[in-house]
């Protein structure tokens, strides 16, 4: 069985960086400006021992980076590394596939800070300027070395 790290689908070794559902809202949080444990325990309502244990994987993947704010006694905050911040455009798609396929009450909003207008992400694809899904998509796996 071959492990999803070592996959030749990029999306299986994603989602193997993400771990679980807790990641991605400590991401979300985390591009929110949420930098200490006690903030991200209190802003999610996540165990510390599940938190312990996700941000240590967030860092050891390079989404996170733990840099000492207090000596005495020994105090860490999480910052976001380039790898993190990539991770906000994910985030934004999911929040819009949760919108339209989950959107049921009501929901946060997130607004252009310039336009003041909600956000309506789309992935496209930078070659061909054409929205992702409206054409069709060939896989091609890679070629095992001979």
């Amino acid at each position: 069985m071959v492990k999803m790290m070592d996959s030749p689908c990029p999306i299986a070794r994603g989602i193997a960086c993400f771990g679980d559902a807790w990641s991605l809202l400590i991401l979300r949080e985390a591009l929110n400006g949420v930098r200490r444990f006690d903030d991200f325990r209190k802003r999610l309502g996540i165990a510390p021992t599940v938190l312990t244990k996700r941000l240590s994987a967030l860092t050891d993947e390079g989404l996170l980076e733990k840099v000492r704010y207090l000596d005495h006694p020994p105090r860490d905050e999480y910052r976001l590394t380039d790898a993190g911040r990539d991770v906000l455009p994910i985030l934004f798609m999911i929040a819009e596939w949760g919108r339209k396929h989950r959107g049921s009450g009501s929901l946060v909003r997130y607004l252009d800070s310039a336009t003041g207008r909600d956000l309506e992400p789309m992935a496209v694809d930078r070659v061909t300027g054409e929205e992702i899904g409206s054409r069709p998509i060939q896989i091609v796996l890679p070629v095992a070395p001979a």
